[in-house]
């Protein structure tokens, strides 16, 4: 009879693991990371694998549409099945189906990027974005990650986390500053977060980029969780002090219109 998951020990678990897929998730995961095209070479190197076994992967990857491969520098960089998967992990598979349309709406009466994203661990990542007609607009990279301590979204989404989830986590992050304005410990987080539940928004004004200033509320799903955040970034310039409150509401009524497509309440 084959170990359940209950009665399999760490040996039984070490025994049925397949080394090839490890070393394919770890390729995975370091080009994420860097996110840097890199060649079969550099990635033996790094990862210390063999170089044979590396371009076996990759190839098989970059067959099955996993992995771009630039045909002149034979480097590899992540697919974009990847990111369908990603997209069908995400809560009920459709945060991005469920919000693209309120995202738009959300940009034409800002005319500033917006975008949603999710947790993931200690890190946020987004999702989706939808840019402005603006000349000078933020872009980031789908799948890029942001810290959990400066970022708008980030702050609205754990201040919905029940309070242990949100002690555990808070102990679990790190505080680098970034700016004058970065907050650098977990007790300048809390009481920034009871600052987000009591707008119902919030803020990043400049505590990563000094330049750039973000505004978010969560989406919550039908247990009051955060499923995600939806939030505009723009210049400083543009998303001036006066803008807070207004580009606020203006997310907060958005993020409750997801929320209700979720079955949230509230």
């Amino acid at each position: 009879m084959s170990p359940t998951a209950k009665s399999m020990t760490a040996n039984d678990t070490e025994r049925y693991h397949v080394p090839n897929l490890e070393r394919a998730l770890q390729i995975i995961e370091h080009l994420a990371e860097h996110a840097t095209p890199m060649g079969v070479t550099e990635l033996s190197e790094q990862l210390g694998f063999p170089k044979n076994s590396v371009f076996r992967i990759v190839s098989t990857l970059h067959a099955h549409g996993y992995l771009n491969r630039d045909d002149a520098s034979k480097q590899y960089t992540l697919g974009s099945k990847l990111l369908s998967i990603g997209y069908a992990a995400v809560q009920e598979g459709h945060l991005i189906e469920k919000s693209l349309d309120v995202m738009r709406a959300v940009r034409d009466e800002t005319d500033e990027t917006v975008l949603i994203g999710i947790l993931d661990g200690t890190e946020g990542v987004v999702l989706e974005q939808v840019l402005p007609m603006q000349q000078l607009k933020v872009t980031v990279g789908i799948g890029a990650r942001f810290p959990l301590h400066t970022a708008a979204p980030g702050k609205a989404m754990i201040a919905h986390l029940p309070e242990s989830e949100l002690n555990h986590l808070l102990d679990r992050i790190e505080y680098p500053r970034f700016t004058d304005t970065t907050i650098t410990s977990k007790r300048q987080m809390l009481e920034e977060l009871g600052r987000v539940r009591d707008m119902g928004f919030a803020l990043d004004n400049g505590e990563h980029n000094p330049t750039i200033r973000c505004v978010s509320a969560a989406v919550l799903d039908q247990r009051g969780h955060p499923a995600g955040a939806i939030w505009v970034t723009g210049p400083e310039f543009r998303i001036t002090d006066d803008r807070f409150e207004p580009v606020g509401h203006i997310l907060r009524d958005a993020a409750a219109r997801i929320s209700r497509r979720f079955g949230y309440d509230g």
